[in-house]
């Protein structure tokens, strides 16, 4: 004997709250072996045993293999690499299960059928390349040709899924790819990304679109509540009609004003708000920034202030 105190498999069960079938099959796996046995051939263990099964107890909780603690602990391998490689595996666990929590999620909220829950799992599962292939293909079929568009819009266009993202994240890339595949948005976004380009190819510096010269001239009337096909909207109206004119050289008439209604008819697409609201989720970057409320206050009021026929046919002054 050694003079340290020897322990039984009963005592260690007290002290470390395990139950004596699971330090039993520590001790047959080797990953707490008895120090000796006594006079009636019973299990001995000494003060480390303690430590150990404390040890144990802490990475089984952290869902290391038993193989790994047997290696910990017998050091054959340093404690910190094994935390790192187990890190790593439960960082991709956690990103599969945010996957699959938004797929469901979103199922859930749709109600989806068993088609449209794949669809959804397989968009979920795209690798980076296949969902750069996707949006670029979106993209080019909305910017690309004549007359040609800024690069810049693109850029600001273009979402990036993070490598680790938020189940938020991945829920807003399920709806933004959606979107992407969608025609009838496509060529939506094809007409309005047209038309702005055809609004910017003037001499001169850049000036705002009809889109923004709205936004900014209704923002104060649409916070009030005004009515937009009330007489306390007429200044409004004027100021905006006034300023677009201005700045295409046009006069302020009844065809100006159908020429601004053709082009906020087209832009009245409020899936066109959820795409930069979802790009916005995807970037990290601040939302609210939809035009579609006010497009459509002052679609409104010039409707109200225009014979019934010119209105009739809108977006036929568009090429």
């Amino acid at each position: 004997m050694d003079g340290e105190t020897r322990y039984t498999i009963g005592d260690l069960a007290r002290q470390s709250g395990l139950s004596v079938k699971t330090i039993r099959y520590y001790a047959d796996s080797g990953i707490v072996p008895p120090t000796d046995r006594s006079p009636a051939g019973h299990r001995r263990y000494g003060p480390d045993a303690v430590a150990r099964l404390e040890l144990v107890r802490t990475l089984r909780d952290l869902g290391v293999d038993l193989a790994s603690i047997r290696r910990v602990v017998d050091r054959e391998v340093p404690l910190h690499e094994v935390a790192a490689a187990h890190a790593e595996a439960l960082a991709v666990q956690i990103r599969v299960l945010r996957l699959r929590r938004a797929v469901l999620t979103v199922a859930a909220q749709r109600g989806s059928g068993p088609a449209e829950v794949d669809d959804l799992h397989r968009l979920a599962q795209l690798t980076a390349r296949e969902r750069k292939h996707l949006v670029d293909d979106f993209l080019d079929s909305v910017f690309t040709g004549d007359p040609p568009t800024y690069p810049g819009v693109i850029v600001s266009m273009t979402p990036e899924l993070p490598d680790d993202p938020t189940t938020e994240q991945v829920q807003a890339w399920l709806e933004l790819a959606e979107l992407c595949r969608d025609a009838t948005f496509r060529a939506s976004m094809r007409r309005l990304a047209r038309q702005h380009a055809a609004d910017h190819d003037v001499p001169g510096p850049p000036r705002p679109d009809a889109v923004a010269i709205v936004r900014d001239g209704v923002a104060d009337a649409l916070a009030a509540g005004l009515d937009p096909t009330g007489p306390e909207a007429e200044p409004v109206v004027a100021a905006v009609t006034s300023r677009y004119a201005r700045l295409h050289h046009l006069p302020d008439d009844a065809a100006l004003r159908r020429r601004l209604l053709d082009r906020l008819t087209l832009a009245n697409d409020s899936r066109r708000d959820r795409y930069l609201d979802l790009l916005s989720v995807l970037n990290g970057w601040a939302t609210g920034g939809g035009v579609t409320p006010s497009v459509d206050w002052f679609g409104r009021a010039l409707r109200a202030r225009l014979p019934a026929r010119a209105c009739s046919q809108p977006n036929q002054l568009i090429a």
